[in-house]
Formats: C-alpha cells, sequence, structure tokens
C-alpha cells in the first residue's frame, strides 16, 4: 500500500543525498521515478538537486501555482511510476501536501517528501507543517550541532556569521547563510 512521507531535518543532515540514493534504488530495478523540487531553490541550477557529497540529479520544478496531483497523474499516463521524491517539501502549500495524499491514496503511486520542519525563527514552514499533520509516516534525518548534540533547528546568519533575528522566512542559501544547532545553542544564539 503507498503512502506518503515526510522525512525532515535541519540544513545539512543530507535531506537531498537521502532522496537521490532512494531515487537511484528504484531505477536500479527498473522502476520509474518523478523527482520534484522548488522552483524557489536554484542553488544548483533550475530543475537541478545536488546534494554536498557530490550526488547530483535532474528534477522537474513546482511553483506556488503548480496542481501536482495532475502533474503526477499525467506522468502516471505517461507511463508508469513506482515513487514520487519531493525535495525542498517545506515550499509546498497546505494545498499541495492535499494534492501529493491524493495522489497516494488514488494512484498508488508512495510519495517521498524531504525538507526542513522550522525556519531560522523556530516557525514552521506551510508544507512542513500539513506534512506533520497528514503523513502517513513521519521520518528524522539527523545532524549534529557544533557541541555533539542532535541539532533540530537552524539560524541564519548574515555576511560576518553574526546571527539574524529577523526577515523573511524564506531565503536560499547554503553553508554561509545558515548553520544547523541543538535548541540550546539556538535558543543562546551561540555559533561557533
Amino acid at each position: 500500500m503507498a503512502k506518503l512521507y515526510f522525512s525532515y531535518a535541519a540544513m545539512n543532515a543530507g535531506k537531498s543525498t537521502v532522496l537521490l540514493q532512494a531515487s537511484y534504488n528504484y531505477q536500479e530495478r527498473g522502476m520509474r521515478t518523478l523527482i520534484l523540487t522548488a522552483k524557489l531553490d536554484n542553488r544548483s541550477g533550475s530543475g537541478r538537486i545536488a546534494s554536498r557529497i557530490g550526488v547530483a540529479a535532474d528534477a522537474d520544478i513546482f511553483s506556488a501555482s503548480t496542481d501536482l496531483f495532475a502533474m503526477i497523474e499525467k506522468a502516471e499516463q505517461q507511463q508508469q511510476l513506482h515513487c514520487v521524491l519531493i525535495d525542498e517539501a517545506q515550499f509546498l502549500s497546505e494545498t499541495q501536501v492535499w494534492q501529493l495524499a491524493k495522489a497516494v491514496d488514488l494512484l498508488n503511486i508512495p510519495v517521498m517528501c524531504y525538507g526542513l520542519r522550522t525556519d531560522f525563527q523556530g516557525n514552521l514552514f506551510p508544507g512542513s507543517s500539513a506534512l506533520l499533520s497528514i503523513a502517513d509516516t513521519l521520518r528524522e534525518i539527523r545532524t549534529i550541532c557544533w557541541c555533539g548534540k542532535k541539532a533540530i533547528m537552524v539560524l541564519r546568519l548574515d555576511e560576518d556569521g553574526k546571527p539574524i533575528e529577523h526577515g523573511e522566512q524564506v531565503q536560499i542559501g547554503g553553508n554561509e547563510s545558515y548553520t544547523s544547532l541543538c535548541r540550546n545553542h539556538w535558543s543562546s544564539r551561540e555559533v561557533r
């Protein structure tokens, strides 16, 4: 039976690596996957997912207006789909998360979503909130804080490496813009 999965983590936990590995495992067995990533995230180029360890793949993109159920249904009609994998799932809307659930329930296709749980201010992203509410299976991908404890929060940094307290929820960036911390060091804004 197909399920809706949400694998979440702080920055730099290897979410994209795990997604690319899952897709590779399906493809190695002759199964077709549909890989999607947010149009907002163009760090590796539009329609490209790349991990920090050098693994990459092309992906279809979604934006706020994309009907994901229609996109998945159309791809399934062209050739059988065995799994849908979504990178940067925090950028999904609540409506899009329900569209993914519909694809699972009506088309019997597993959907695996990977993304951040919270933003740099400790608030849930809309897509993450909806996935935490309705996903069949939740998985935490772990990374560590500089102190060695599990990192569950992310802190945005300015160009001098100092914590930023306010700003837009979404700012695309990597290691130069964000650091993953345990709750204690996120609260104290202690960065090393």
